[in-house]
């Protein structure tokens, strides 16, 4: 099974944001929904809250896409045929290509636009070319998707900026992306790129799992405020292509670690199908790598996260600490707002504890703090616990080590993580 252990590492992201200062403003977990799917097959693997209705943010951008492959391939347009951006185009709010009035793109840079910089000036640009007008383009989008099986969503413009109106589930948003990869193969080799140059300025995905998971090729970030950090993506091992979506993340950073543990996780259950002679050389049945993701989803949903404050589209991922601050700060436009608070260190001694797994027995915790203690020193000292707590009904069991600074709580994590081993320190009191 590929890469058991990183299976909470979503679940650590999340549970270390908690670190931030009292009085911080707390997120509605409603954003969150998940889905995971097998396009080779149909079957479903893992669906939280996926017909739940959510704001797609830049995903919109998707449904943008799909009608303009489709002009291409009716010959409406061409990938080099012009189109003109107009003064509403060119006064959509960040994340933009800084076009002005009166200026052109081709067509094959309008879609790099849309899917590496996520452009709201290109979204509005293409919906205008090709509808006469965004408003039409949009109905025109709800429309087609509405035949393409999207039965839940409704767009309202062609960028995903807020919309009240504008909704849609995540088990849409996988159709979408099986509908762009199954209708326009000779055109997603886009989704697959990592950058593009325009105007002697270069642009980077901001899917930040293209190009870094294996076998990974798409497709779509997305973010505003009253969504949450969504992404769609698409990856290809062997026989088998897995679309998942997480929506709602409460980061950038947490939400691609999720959807990549998610991606890990289908695979490997997927192995586990296929390779029958595995389970009969287990000496204790395991845990489902799709059923491990249903456990930690639900702890994730009785926490308290902070709430972005910001509305934008997306944004690249910042850099992944053991312990992050506020990373929702990086959806504001200005680079000088995008460092994140700094916190006072704490003065207890003895009080903090780090959490190295969270599992649906006893058992699996004590294993996993065994199998860890040589990892770090710092671990030598404390105390290993295995902590039940109730969600929603159901009993997880929170693997930790007790009696720490959070000095050594923090210094703890660094020694695992260079062992690509989940870890996140946990202050007094949580």
């Amino acid at each position: 099974m590929l890469g058991f252990t990183r299976l909470v590492s979503f679940l650590c992201l999340v549970l270390a944001a908690l670190s931030l200062p009292v009085g911080a403003a707390q997120a509605d977990t409603s954003r969150y929904a998940a889905f995971v799917v097998d396009q080779s097959t149909g079957v479903v693997m893992h669906s939280r809250r996926s017909d739940a209705s959510r704001y797609p943010a830049s995903l919109t951008k998707m449904m943008t896409l799909y009608m303009l492959f489709e002009a291409i391939e009716t010959g409406e347009i061409g990938l080099q045929d012009q189109i003109r951006v107009s003064e509403n185009a060119s006064n959509a709010v960040p994340s933009r290509l800084g076009l002005d009035a009166g200026d052109t793109i081709t067509v094959e840079t309008a879609i790099r636009a849309l899917v590496i910089k996520s452009a709201n000036d290109v979204a509005v640009a293409v919906g205008e070319r090709l509808g006469g007008g965004e408003s039409r383009f949009a109905t025109l989008m709800t429309e087609r998707a509405g035949e393409l099986g999207l039965t839940q969503t409704v767009f309202r413009n062609a960028s995903g900026l807020p919309d009240r109106r504008q909704t849609t589930t995540a088990r849409d948003m996988a159709r979408l992306a099986i509908a762009l990869h199954r209708d326009f193969p000779q055109y997603f080799h886009y989704f697959n790129e990592d950058r593009f140059t325009y105007n002697g300025r270069t642009y980077r995905n901001h899917n930040s799992l293209v190009g870094r998971v294996d076998g990974v090729d798409g497709l779509k970030t997305g973010y505003i405020r009253a969504s949450g950090f969504n992404v769609v993506v698409s990856a290809e091992r062997g026989d088998h292509r897995i679309v998942a979506v997480v929506m709602g993340g409460p980061s950038a950073a947490a939400r691609d670690a999720h959807a990549e543990e998610l991606l890990e996780a289908a695979f490997g259950t997927l192995e586990q199908r296929e390779d029958t002679r595995l389970f009969a050389a287990l000496a204790s049945p395991r845990v489902s790598p799709m059923r491990q993701q249903e456990l930690i989803a639900m702890d994730v949903a009785a926490l308290h996260l902070a709430e972005p404050t910001e509305m934008g589209s997306s944004q690249p991922a910042p850099p992944v600490r053991i312990v992050l601050a506020d990373e929702d700060e990086m959806a504001q436009p200005r680079i000088s707002d995008t460092e994140p608070p700094t916190r006072a260190p704490s003065l207890l001694r003895g009080a903090w504890s780090v959490q190295v797994g969270a599992y649906n027995s006893a058992d699996q915790a004590r294993d996993q703090l065994d199998r860890v203690t040589a990892y770090s020193l710092t671990l030598n000292e404390a105390q290993p616990a295995a902590r039940s707590v109730d969600i929603n009904g159901s009993r997880l069991w929170r693997a930790r080590f007790e009696s720490l600074t959070e000095d050594e709580a923090r210094q703890a994590c660094e020694d695992l993580e260079a062992r690509r081993e989940a870890c996140f320190a946990v202050a007094p009191g949580r």
